[in-house]
């Protein structure tokens, strides 16, 4: 992305465009509704907040907390991670987030 940058809250590192800074080109403004469209859904943003306080976690451990299945929490974090919101990485079984 070009043009002015800022970060997500609650996403440490990751960066998108600054909607106070400039206007939004149509490119970004897609890539922003993407990241809040993931956002937009109250389990996401619970994984998201245990995650970022937990700063890496096994997917694992998500499942008591959000009170959820294992298929239901990974469909969640894949939405997740395909807006850039999170990154995980596969030890053995499991993701670590």
């Amino acid at each position: 992305m070009s043009g002015p940058q800022g970060v997500v809250p609650g996403v440490e590192g990751s960066c998108c465009p600054s909607v106070l800074d400039a206007p939004l080109d149509e490119a970004q403004a897609e890539d922003l509704a993407r990241v809040f469209g993931a956002l937009a859904d109250p389990v996401r943003l619970r994984l998201l907040s245990l995650i970022a306080d937990a700063g890496e976690v096994c997917a694992c451990e998500l499942l008591e907390p959000l009170g959820k299945a294992q298929p239901t929490v990974s469909h969640h974090t894949k939405a997740l991670a395909d807006a850039g919101s999170i990154r995980g990485e596969k030890r053995g079984r499991w993701v670590w987030w």
